[in-house]
Formats: structure tokens, sequence, C-alpha cells
């Protein structure tokens, strides 16, 4: 194994395909609330945001009230029977499983509710892959460093030996706040020049690219973690 000992994934966008699904809620949710229906672009840009500050950054000029009542019906479609489906991209199990098995530590940071992230863990059956996570409610969102410090924590895991892996410029911005490499997707919701622009290591177009990456690239040599420069 080379020098990263924890990888710690985003969920939307880099796992699992539900860019679909978390437009279409946000669109159904403006409607049942009578607030302007936002563009599909927009809604896609806010994924991986925690709720809040996605609800927020769509919706301008709301008063707190409306946000909630967009929040509340947001979940409603999104937990709910909503006909858009999410399925976990091709390869995740296989990649998932490989990288358990050679011993790798696996983590979770995402802008998902714990709620919403433990109902797709089970229904994917991958719950029992993974040794630690943090969802937006229970940390600041993306970009703070918080999820992914905890996780850190939670594992003995420092900034040198830990990897995120996310399709967001948030994910980049949160990985750099925490002192941690992070390599993209180019396949999620954010373009690959945004991801690149934001310090991420490469993109791979594939997640089961990430086994084959991972062999070929031990520590970044040009890597300063936050910790070195103290």
């Amino acid at each position: 194994m080379n020098g990263y000992r924890l990888l710690v994934f985003d969920w939307d966008g880099t796992l699992m395909d539900s860019q679909a699904r978390i437009v279409a809620c946000f669109q159904a949710a403006a409607l049942d609330v009578g607030v302007a229906v936002p563009q599909a672009d927009r809604a896609k840009d806010v994924i991986g945001l925690g709720l809040q500050e996605a609800t927020q950054r769509l919706f301008p000029g709301l008063g707190d009230v409306a946000v909630a009542r967009v929040i509340e019906r947001y979940r409603h479609h999104f937990l709910g029977d909503h006909p858009t489906p999410s399925e976990l991209f091709p390869g995740v199990v296989e990649t998932l499983e490989g990288l358990a098995d050679e011993g790798y530590l696996l983590g979770i940071a995402t802008g998902k509710s714990r709620r919403g992230l433990d109902k797709v863990l089970t229904e994917t059956g991958l719950g029992g892959l993974f040794h630690a996570s943090r969802c937006a409610d229970e940390a600041f969102s993306k970009p703070h460093p918080q999820m992914l410090e905890e996780v850190m924590a939670a594992l003995g895991a420092g900034p040198r030996d830990t990897l995120m892996i996310g399709d967001t410029e948030y994910d980049m911005q949160m990985a750099r706040n925490a002192g941690v490499p992070g390599l993209a997707v180019s396949y999620g919701v954010h373009a690959p020049s945004r991801l690149l622009a934001e310090g991420a290591l490469a993109c791979l177009d594939r997640i089961d690219e990430l086994p084959g990456w991972l062999a070929g690239h031990g520590w970044p040599p040009s890597f300063v973690s936050s910790e070195e420069v103290k």
C-alpha cells in the first residue's frame, strides 16, 4: 500500500448518480412552496453543500421560514417516493470491496443528512465497508473542514495519510482547508477545469480507475500539510 491509509469519499456525484433526483426534488419543493422553480443547471451547482446552505444559495432572498419550508418539502420528496431514481455509478461496489480487501480505511464526508446517508447505505448494502462517516447535519457544511477532520480523528489518521475523493469544488476546498490532498472525478457535478483549479491532484473518468491511480501514486512530494507549516 502507498502512503494513503484513509480514503474519504463524497457520496452524491462520486459514488451515487443522484444528480437528477436532487435537482428534481429541489424543483418539486419549489413548486410545493410556491417560489420560482430553479433551472436544472443552478440546482445542480449546489449539490455537495449541506441542505441548509444549498437551499439558501439556490433561493436567495427567501426568509428563514420559507427556506425551512423548502427544506421540509425537499426531504419529503427525496426520502419519499419521488420517481426519479438514484443508482450507484458503475464499478463502485467492486472498487470499494477491492480497496477494503487491500486494507484501506474507508470514510464518507457528505452533504447528505444522517438519515439520508443511512438510508442509501442500507439500500445499497455498502454500510459495512465504511469505517466512519460524517454528514452535513452533524458538522459544518463543506467547504469547512470539520467533517473531514472528524473522520480522520475517529480513525486515527492524519492529513499526510488521508485522501479525499469527490466531484465538486466544495470537496476540493474542504480537503485543502483540512490540509488533505484531494482527488477528483470528472463524471459528477462540477467540470474538471473547476476541480483542477481548486487543487485536485488529478481527475478520474471512472471510479474503477482509483485502485490503479493509488498503485502509481504515493504521497505527493510537493504537498505540504497544514501540520508541517505550523
